[in-house]
């Protein structure tokens, strides 16, 4: 008995098309006609655009950077007498071993390392000079940042004793200080007239060595630093005599 389907042939070209779906789609027209729509295609994906970076974004860190210096004044005993040739020889020992970056700059671009004083006017034998005097005999000012490199570099500099400070701890100066060290430095710079130091003081007895009252003896009344003048009360005709003297006029007995 011959069948005339066969479960296992395989379908004809046709018969494939047939059962192909279509995607056309038909529409009524207003006018009764009908229209073919064009299938439609989904959108492709489209990848997602960066964001634009926000305004207020961190810059980024440089890791390389050096970490910002604290900077601190600080005072070291040194041997008296050698202060400058100290500041130098500290100056140069910073130099070299490259750790310029932990010291003040001056406006020289040196270290900043700092030997206080402040001129005077003097009298000897009858001559008027200026000389520069130390302020404080024994000590440099020093502006650094104390590390472990800085404290050896200091104190294996020759001369130099130790830090100022409390049990061997170093101390920083105050404001005050470092204000009054730094205006005295900058008066020196200036064309202001150096401070006359004036040796005698108030109840001080004297004898003039210039002038018209020279040889006369008296007893100091009033010493005006500003003008240079010392007040002296002198005997002249058995009455007391206020008179107005320049300090070089006399000195002290």
């Amino acid at each position: 008995m011959s069948h005339s389907t066969h479960e296992n042939d395989e379908p004809t070209p046709d018969e494939v098309e047939s059962e192909t779906p279509n995607f056309e789609v038909e529409e009524e027209t207003p006018d009764g006609g009908v229209a073919h729509a064009q299938p439609q295609r989904a959108p492709e994906p489209q990848a997602d655009e960066p964001d634009d970076e926000p305004e207020d974004a961190p810059e980024p860190v440089d890791e390389d950077a050096d970490p910002p210096v604290d900077l601190v004044w600080y005072v070291l005993k040194v041997q008296s007498s050698r202060e400058d040739t100290i500041a130098e020889a500290l100056q140069r020992r910073v130099k070299i071993q490259g750790l310029e970056r932990f010291f003040g700059v001056t406006a020289e671009g040196k270290p900043r390392i700092v030997v206080p004083t402040e001129k005077i006017t003097e009298i000897r034998n009858n001559k008027k000079r200026i000389v520069e005097r130390k302020t404080y005999p024994g000590y440099i000012m020093v502006q650094m940042e104390l590390n472990e490199k800085t404290w050896f570099l200091v104190r294996e500099t020759p001369g130099v004793g130790d830090f100022v400070g409390a049990h061997g701890t170093p101390t920083k100066m105050t404001d005050t200080e470092v204000n009054q060290m730094l205006n005295q430095q900058e008066e020196q710079t200036t064309a202001k007239s150096p401070t006359v130091r004036i040796d005698v003081e108030r109840g001080d007895r004297v004898k003039i060595k210039d002038g018209p009252f020279e040889n006369f003896e008296g007893t100091v009344e009033e010493v005006i630093e500003g003008r240079g003048l010392v007040k002296v009360m002198l005997i002249i005709f058995n009455r007391p005599t206020p008179v107005d003297l320049e300090y070089w006029q006399l000195e002290r007995i």
